[in-house]
């Protein structure tokens, strides 16, 4: 500051005492370039102009011009290009500095092709541009043209070049220039050595680059990064972490890109402890380490630590971007967090990126799996832009609402629109179809996958087996998976078994169950949908032998769980659970609400109790299902509440608390939004928007 208030001084001075002598302007312009001042060094230039002072050579034209196009003030370097009468490949260069400062790559070249004379300054410049601007081919043309013109390329030459070469993953023209810095003797460069175990790793030979990264002499902060990241891009995450932790041994700090790019790692690996532990030891966190930690977070299902990392991001006063904003609202969209998608919209809004068109995708998904399609139906209508996601998160969203029309005709709409409906179009409009029990509906839909250019996908294949398995055309769904182009997976196998527990067959259900059990033996799933069948039927043989196969094989049962938040805090249940600090009151508030409801046609159905035990033990077996648990909770906290009440289970409802739910939304006179693994389930006035179809 105090070189730029003297460089006006100066000015101002000499404007008094003119004429002003050639020394004067040689002083003054070399201050106004080691200041980088680029507003004083135009008025001096005015000055020059205006007393008609021409110097004798380019010099003091060429220091300005350079100044010009280190500030990327490519207007103001082209005019006094223009007014110079002398000019010497300095000054072209200058110019040359200039276009390539804006990006104006094609400009650059015209004015490169201009040149009267050329130097190897000349050539650096136009292969670094081309190489940064993505033009590598062009980048690697003109370093032969470089050598054909008689030039010797210099290291940043070589450098350039090389990142042409990491940006083709061209291996073999990567080789030959390496060839050409061993015979040029400028290996030794810790430049040229970067850039040469990058392009090693990048095009997939991370032997050869930790050969050059290991025999390095003078290894920098750079070198450590790209070796890392080397093992992150190859997936080789022991090697990565190791390096990582002799690079911090080594006393060199790595940079952010490089922090961020570890951690992912760690979550890669499921080791997401030592990532916590590693982010809380570094001293200074920006926004990429803050974000990779939420998204890590979401990503390996521990969304509730992604939301207390983001409120400590906000009071930390790191400002999020819109990635970190989307993937926070994600979520709260698995956790079916309204309160907190509602906080974090508003923070939205506050923010000013109301009519970003990721964020708004995820708010447009974040409400529908709340249940709540009308706001995110509000943001969808008044989004700018859409996207075929935002409409996909739309369509499905008013498919697992129970919404089929609106579903179909949205996706209706979004073709006439000439949006190009992809995969996770056909999922939801399929799944539209069948929460509604739509066979000849949903065909016609799957058949029009190839219409649109696709082939059908296993997740396609999966909604028909389910359609067709639900409306008791078992044999089709059978025979749709031997047609299949596709080897059937676990996916396909899973969803006959259900549709043929939900009918009851048990022929094509030991045929799914037995490939099940090859594909993996672990899963406890099979085993217990199997089971369950035999158990109906009374053929408790069967029942020993599938349990007994279940526990050679050490098949574990996940548990299944309902959780409700309440003032702001989440609250989870398992069946008869007795963790609840309020248990004594939870199931007082239950039994109580049995009661009435059977006096108002309630009538519990012990029959899906598939044990060989008494009536007295099935009956207390279905009263304290986890789902029955969370609702009695909210009636305790929230009896006055006119809002609904929503539930979220990780399994699919079974049957006799859905008729439950029924009947608990004529008592309670508001409505219960049940999400379970399947879709939503709006109860209010003894009804469901499933219309019993799940």
């Amino acid at each position: 500051m105090k070189v730029k208030q003297n460089l006006h001084r100066a000015i101002d001075f000499m404007r008094s005492r003119e004429p002003a002598t050639s020394n004067d302007y040689t002083r003054l312009v070399l201050h106004c370039v080691r200041a980088n001042d680029f507003t004083q060094a135009k008025r001096l230039q005015s000055h020059m102009e205006n007393n008609l002072f021409q110097p004798k050579d380019s010099f003091l034209h060429n220091q300005l011009l350079h100044l010009y196009a280190k500030c990327g003030k490519l207007y103001d370097a082209r005019n006094l290009f223009d007014k110079m009468s002398k000019r010497d490949v300095y000054s072209w260069n200058a110019l040359l500095s200039a276009y390539a400062k804006v990006g104006m790559v094609e400009d650059l070249h015209a004015v490169f092709c201009q040149m009267p004379y050329r130097d190897s300054v000349s050539y650096n410049t136009l292969i670094a541009c081309f190489s940064s601007k993505g033009y590598s081919c062009k980048a690697l043309r003109v370093l032969v043209m470089m050598q054909e013109d008689g030039f010797q390329p210099t290291q940043h030459s070589y450098v350039n070049a090389l990142q042409a070469c990491s940006q083709l993953l061209d291996f073999w023209r990567g080789k030959q220039i390496h060839g050409r810095v061993v015979v040029a003797d400028c290996g030794g460069n810790a430049f040229i050595g970067n850039a040469l175990t990058d392009m090693y790793a990048k095009c997939g030979d991370i032997g050869r680059a930790r050969w050059l990264f290991d025999g390095m002499a003078n290894k920098n902060v750079v070198s450590w990064n790209l070796m890392i990241n080397g093992y992150v891009k190859m997936g080789n995450a022991d090697e990565c972490i190791r390096l990582f932790n002799m690079m911090q041994l080594s006393g060199l700090k790595p940079d952010q890109i490089t922090i961020s790019n570890v951690l992912n790692v760690y979550f890669q690996c499921g080791r997401v402890d030592d990532a916590r532990k590693m982010f809380s030891a570094i001293p200074k966190k920006d926004e990429i380490c803050w974000t990779t930690m939420i998204v890590g977070y979401v990503q390996s299902g521990r969304e509730e630590d992604a939301l207390i990392l983001f409120g400590d991001m906000l009071r930390g006063n790191i400002k999020p971007d819109s990635y970190t904003i989307s993937s926070v609202v994600s979520s709260c969209a698995k956790l079916a967090s309204l309160y907190h998608g509602q906080v974090i919209h508003g923070k939205v809004i506050l923010m000013g990126i109301d009519d970003n068109m990721p964020v708004c995708s995820a708010l447009v998904d974040m409400y529908c799996k709340c249940g709540v399609t009308l706001d995110a139906w509000v943001i969808f209508q008044t989004m700018p832009v859409r996207n075929v996601i935002t409409w996909n998160a739309m369509i499905r969203g008013y498919a697992q609402n129970g919404q089929v029309q609106e579903a179909l005709v949205l996706y209706e709409r979004m073709l006439q629109e000439n949006f190009r409906a992809d995969n996770i179009s056909f999922v939801a409009v399929l799944s539209a179809c069948i929460n509604a029990d739509m066979v000849e509906e949903g065909q016609k839909y799957f058949d029009s996958i190839s219409e649109h250019g696709m082939t059908p996908t296993l997740d396609h294949y999966a909604c028909m087996i389910t359609l067709l398995g639900r409306s008791g055309n078992i044999d089709k769904a059978v025979d749709l998976i031997k047609g299949m182009p596709h080897e059937p997976d676990y996916l396909i196998w899973s969803t006959l078994l259900s549709a043929c527990a939900k009918k009851g067959d048990i022929n094509n259900a030991e045929l799914a169950a037995n490939h099940l059990f090859e594909l993996d033996p672990h899963n406890a799933g099979p085993y217990i949908t199997l089971s369950n069948l035999y158990a109906a039927c009374g053929r408790w043989k069967d029942v020993a032998f599938v349990r007994s196969l279940m526990k050679n094989n050490n098949a574990k049962k996940f548990a299944a769980y309902s959780w409700i938040e309440v003032e702001n805090e989440v609250h989870r249940f398992v069946s008869e659970d007795r963790t609840h600090p309020e248990v004594e009151k939870i199931y007082a508030k239950l039994n109580h609400l049995i009661s009435i409801l059977q006096k108002i046609g309630y009538n519990p159905d012990t029959n899906i109790v598939l044990h060989n035990v008494g009536e007295e033990e099935k009956l207390r077996s279905i009263s304290y299902h986890s789902e029955k648990l969370a609702l009695a909770f909210a009636l305790i906290r929230k009896p006055n509440v006119v809002a609904p009440i929503r539930i979220i289970k990780n399994i699919r409802v079974c049957d006799d608390c859905h008729a439950f739910m029924k009947f608990a939304s004529i008592t309670i006179g508001k409505p219960i939004i049940l999400r379970d693994s399947n879709r939503f389930h709006h109860f209010f006035g003894g009804s469901c928007s499933c219309k019993d179809h799940w």
